[in-house]
């Protein structure tokens, strides 16, 4: 059975942060933002650039662009953050609502920034399992940059975080940007490195943690997370590529395109380097920063506008979200002749 990429919709907040603005924030030279950190400039939300909203809007493209009406739709997967208009609240039956796919039924996901990966594999057994599932929309906003404080070191690797919004419609039978085999790695060690202290069942939010500030991204061990990141992140990031290349019958060889998340300039060329490619086979997002799951679908849609994505090109999406797990999926690009 194959199932293929129909559309894809992006929605960018008009709100920006430049370099120089993040700089004066953390008290870091504007330098280390552009070069190190690899940061232009990122979109932050406006005042009604709310999560799921930016995931509808995003969504509404995608179909604009695909001609599918909300009848088509028969599943709804929300993969965007849980930071979200209110809490405790399931996203995708409200973007249900909102573009009228009354035939359909929604849920959501979460693997932070591994969303989008995880959710796509999920869609695709989704339709193998269930005859009945032709189409399915995956779609979400993100604005984590919430909760990040410029002031505190320990999150300094975060301070990229933007706001925005995506979506994909994926289609059984659509003989078009085929979707191939995905890799996942989760790794527990990292579980509770990376957390908002304050908010949960274990340490409810009072006026004090307010006045504090705790209810920011914070790390709890910053020396021994970069210990076993060190050890493992790149290893990983590596392994889910050649694993989902491998799994769909390609080497690293034969990518054409590598749609990354954003992270430090010197990490995205090791990736690349490691893998043989030249910068012109992906795209690095310096004028975006990293908007979490959205990146990959972005990072598409840029190499689409760019001329980067041609028919029969091989695409692989490559992401990683604190917790940690790292994942990626290959995808056949353009039109394909039915086997």
């Amino acid at each position: 059975m194959v199932v293929g990429i129909v559309s894809t919709g992006v929605y960018i907040p008009e709100t920006k942060m430049t370099a120089a603005e993040i700089a004066e924030r953390a008290n870091l030279p504007v330098d280390v933002v552009k070069q190190k950190m690899g940061i232009t400039e990122k979109p932050i939300p406006g005042e009604h650039d709310h999560t799921v909203a930016m995931g509808i809007w995003a969504a509404r493209e995608a179909m604009r662009k695909g001609q599918i009406e909300p009848k088509e739709i028969d599943v709804i997967i929300y993969i965007g953050e849980e930071h979200k208009e209110y809490p405790l609240w399931t996203a995708a039956i409200k973007m249900q609502e909102e573009i009228g796919a009354y035939h359909a039924w929604a849920f959501d996901v979460a693997l932070r920034c591994g969303t989008t990966i995880m959710a796509i594999k999920v869609a695709k057994s989704l339709m193998v399992a269930d005859p009945s599932i032709r189409t399915v929309l995956l779609a979400g906003g993100y604005r984590n940059g919430d909760f990040i404080d410029y002031e505190n070191e320990r999150t300094r690797f975060m301070f990229n975080l933007g706001a925005g919004g995506a979506a994909m419609i994926l289609r059984r039978d659509h003989m078009e940007n085929i979707i191939l085999e995905t890799e996942l790695i989760t790794d527990g060690s990292f579980s509770e490195d990376v957390v908002v202290p304050v908010g949960g069942t274990k340490r409810p939010l009072t006026t004090e943690d307010l006045d504090n500030g705790l209810y920011r991204l914070d790390v709890l061990d910053p020396v021994g997370m970069k210990t076993r990141l060190e050890q493992k992140s790149m290893q990983n990031f590596l392994q889910v590529i050649r694993g989902s290349l491998q799994k769909s019958g390609y080497t690293e060889k034969e990518i054409d395109y590598l749609a990354i998340l954003h992270m430090k300039r010197s990490a995205h060329d090791y990736v690349l380097r490691e893998l043989g490619l030249t910068d012109d086979q992906s795209i690095y997002l310096h004028e975006f920063g990293h908007i979490g799951q959205m990146d990959q679908i972005l990072s598409l849609e840029l190499a689409q506008s760019a001329g980067k994505l041609k028919d029969g090109d091989l695409a692989v999406l490559v992401s990683a979200g604190i917790g940690y797990a790292w994942g990626a999926v290959t995808v056949k690009w353009g039109k394909c002749e039915e086997e």
